[in-house]
C-alpha cells in the first residue's frame, strides 16, 4: 500500500478553515510585481526539472535491474506512491525500442515503502510483439515487493477512429494562484492562529517538485459538503523539453497520484482522514503532451464505501486534447472532526 498523508499534526481543521475562505476575487488581476515574480518562476530551459535529474532517475545495476535512491517524502514519512509508479515506468521504458511508447499501465501497491532504503526495480520482458510490447515490473525493498506494475507499449498507428470528451471550461493558469501563493496569502493575515501558521509553514517546507493551481481553492480546503469533484492546473517544476514522450509519460505517472484519492473525501467535511493508502493505480496515455507545460487535472469520485474510495481523472492539454486518463482505488479510514470552541 502506498500510504498518504494523515492529519498527524492535528492542525488541518484550522488550516482548512482559513484556506477555504481564500480565493482571488472575480475581478482578480495580477499586479505588475506579481507578473514579474511569476515570469521569474517560469521553467528555465537551463534548469532541468528535479523530477528528471533526481526523483525519477534510476541507476542501472544489471540487465533489466535498476535502483532508485532519491525519494520525495511527504509528511506521512512514507514513500509517495506516484514516485514508485513513475520509477517503475522508467524501468519498463528502458527495456523497449525507441519507437514504442507507453499506452497503459496497471499497478498494485502491496506494501508501504520505506524512504530510508533504495528501491530495486526488476523488469520482466513479458512479451515483444509487432505492435504491442508488455513489461512487468516489481519494485522491491527488504527482499519483498512493494509494487507490482504491468506496462504496455505501442507503436503509433494511424486510424480513422477518433473521439474524446470535451475539456471543461476553466480559467487559464495565468489567472490563478499556486498553492504556495495561496498559503503565503493566508500567512500574511495578522489574526492567523499560531497552530495554523505552523502547519502552513510545514506545507511550504515540503518542496513538492510539481506546481499546482487550484481552479477553486474551496474544493481543496472546504469544510462544507461538496461534490466529489475537483480540478487544478498542474505541471512539473523546471524544464524537461520536447521530444521525449517516454519521459513525459513517467512524469505524468508521478503527477497523477498527487491529491487524487482525497477527491473521495470532499462530500464528508465532518470526517477527517485517519489513514489513507492507494491500493491500485491505472493510467492510459492517449496523446502526446509535455509534462512541464500546464495541464488541467480533472478528478472525480464515482463511488466510496466499505472503507474504500474510487477516483478517476483526466489530464487535459491546454489546447483541449485529452492526454491521459487515470483511475485509482484506495483505503479511506476516517474519524469525526471535533470542532473546538473559538470563544
Amino acid at each position: 500500500m502506498a500510504e498518504k498523508r494523515t492529519d498527524e499534526d492535528g492542525c488541518s481543521e484550522e488550516i482548512n478553515t482559513t484556506l477555504s475562505n481564500v480565493s482571488p476575487p472575480e475581478s482578480y488581476s495580477p499586479s505588475e510585481d506579481e507578473c514579474l515574480e511569476r515570469a521569474a518562476s517560469q521553467p528555465d530551459q537551463d534548469l532541468k526539472s528535479v523530477l528528471v535529474t533526481s526523483v525519477l532517475n534510476l541507476e542501472e545495476l544489471d540487465i533489466d535491474l535498476f535502483r532508485g535512491t532519491h525519494h520525495w517524502v511527504p509528511r506521512s514519512r512514507r514513500l509517495f506512491g506516484g514516485q514508485i509508479v513513475g520509477q517503475a515506468l522508467v524501468a519498463a521504458a528502458k527495456s523497449v525500442n525507441d519507437n514504442l511508447y507507453a499506452h497503459s499501465l496497471h499497478c498494485y501497491f502491496v506494501r508501504a515503502g520505506d524512504p530510508k532504503v533504495p528501491v530495486l526495480y526488476q523488469v520482466d520482458r513479458t512479451r515483444d510483439g509487432r505492435s504491442f510490447t508488455v513489461r512487468s515490473v516489481k519494485a522491491i525493498q527488504h527482499g519483498q515487493p512493494i509494487l507490482i506494475c504491468q506496462a504496455s507499449f505501442h507503436m503509433s498507428q494511424p486510424s480513422p477512429l477518433h473521439h474524446q470528451f470535451t475539456m471543461p471550461e476553466v480559467p487559464p493558469p495565468e489567472d490563478l494562484l499556486t498553492v504556495e501563493e495561496l498559503i503565503h496569502l493566508v500567512l500574511s493575515k495578522a489574526d492567523l492562529a499560531e497552530k495554523a501558521r505552523i502547519g502552513l509553514n510545514k506545507l511550504l517546507a515540503e518542496e513538492v517538485p510539481i506546481e499546482i493551481k487550484p481552479i477553486n481553492p474551496q474544493h481543496f480546503y472546504t469544510l462544507v459538503p461538496a461534490e466529489p469533484k475537483k480540478m487544478f492546473w498542474v505541471r512539473a517544476r523546471g524544464h524537461i523539453g520536447e521530444g521525449n514522450m517516454k519521459l513525459h509519460c513517467c512524469v505524468a505517472a508521478y503527477v497523477s497520484d498527487y491529491a487524487f484519492l482525497g477527491t473521495a473525501l470532499l462530500p464528508y467535511p465532518n470526517y477527517r482522514a485517519q489513514f489513507t493508502a492507494s491500493l491500485d493505480h491505472a493510467m492510459w496515455f492517449h496523446s502526446t503532451f509535455r509534462s512541464d507545460d500546464w495541464m488541467l487535472y480533472e478528478c472525480e469520485s464515482p463511488w466510496a464505501g466499505s472503507c474504500r474510495g474510487l477516483v478517476q481523472g483526466r489530464l487535459w492539454r491546454r489546447d483541449g486534447v485529452l492526454a491521459v486518463s487515470c483511475s485509482q482505488e484506495g483505503v479511506l479510514r476516517v474519524k469525526p472532526v471535533t470542532h473546538s470552541s473559538k470563544l
